[in-house]
């Protein structure tokens, strides 16, 4: 079984520029959904949407292609891919030629769902649910900015003193009536699992049930500041914070961290069917 530190993060690498995709290094998510209380299936849906700013690769006669690429990494897939060996499989494109963008389109798609899927039994039985989207440059300039949508929490003017995940922040207070709210904070910050690098975030969650007191939950998001985890893993832990304490009717948390390396990475998780949120950057990324 792979871990964190079994992987290239922290570690020099050398540049791979010849397709090659054993550089993906695949991790098992039931280890740390395990430390936030889920042991069989989890109580949300969603997926992982990746956004690749550094892809290219040659054309059949040679002369290089570049792209953006957007991926979605379903939440069910047995793994997460880490990041730094995501950009080094990547580059691993830069000198391999390609027949057309679609050649390249299947190869991304193939290659991820199987990182993804391994390990998963029976070998063989989970369908290749990951999407892949490349945007050639003629299409750059038509790329939109947008801040997410929601009553921003950041206007609140509270004292912050704990800077490590503090679940016992967060409170609700019951209603008669369920309220509806869309809360945003650009306060999100956690560090890489293995580095303690610094990953600056958004995030937005969206809830029915008993109204969640504001300043209760900008500190518990504030709390994150010096914690050590990956970006989806991060996400979980706010919904299951949030699901058991508060427990809202629904509930989904959208984050979107930026970029490292060329990649973001913007998980999405909520309680009952709904359809993604568009994959549409913010400012800071």
């Amino acid at each position: 079984m792979n871990t964190p530190e079994q992987s290239q993060l922290g570690r020099a690498s050398a540049f791979v520029d010849q397709y090659d995709a054993s550089l993906l290094f695949p991790i098992p998510r039931a280890d740390k959904r395990a430390e936030i209380g889920i042991t069989g299936a989890a109580p949300f849906f969603g997926a992982d949407m990746w956004s690749a700013f550094e892809l290219s690769w040659l054309g059949p006669r040679g002369k290089p292609q570049v792209a953006l690429a957007h991926f979605t990494i379903p939440c069910e897939t047995r793994n997460i891919v880490e990041s730094k060996s995501f950009k080094l499989y990547l580059n691993s494109f830069n000198n391999t030629r390609f027949d057309d963008v679609d050649a390249v389109k299947a190869r991304l798609r193939t290659d991820i769902a199987e990182a993804v899927w391994r390990g998963t039994e029976p070998a063989g039985s989970v369908p290749a649910s990951i999407g892949v989207t490349l945007i050639g440059p003629d299409l750059f300039d038509q790329q939109p900015v947008h801040e997410l949508d929601g009553l921003n929490l950041d206007r609140l003017d509270i004292e912050c003193t704990q800077y490590t995940p503090a679940p016992e922040l967060l409170r609700a207070t019951p209603n008669e009536q369920p309220v509806t709210e869309v809360l945003v904070s650009n306060l999100l910050k956690s560090n890489c699992l293995v580095t303690g690098q610094p990953d600056w975030g958004s995030v937005q969650i969206s809830y029915t049930g008993d109204q969640i007191e504001q300043g209760g939950l900008l500190q518990y998001l504030v709390s994150f500041r010096n914690h050590n985890e990956f970006h989806e893993q991060c996400v979980e832990r706010i919904f299951m914070d949030i699901w058991t304490r508060c427990k809202p009717l629904k509930l989904a948390v959208y984050a979107r961290y930026t970029r490292r390396g060329g990649l973001d990475i913007n998980p999405f998780r909520t309680s009952h069917p709904q359809a993604l949120p568009r994959n549409i950057r913010t400012a800071r990324q």
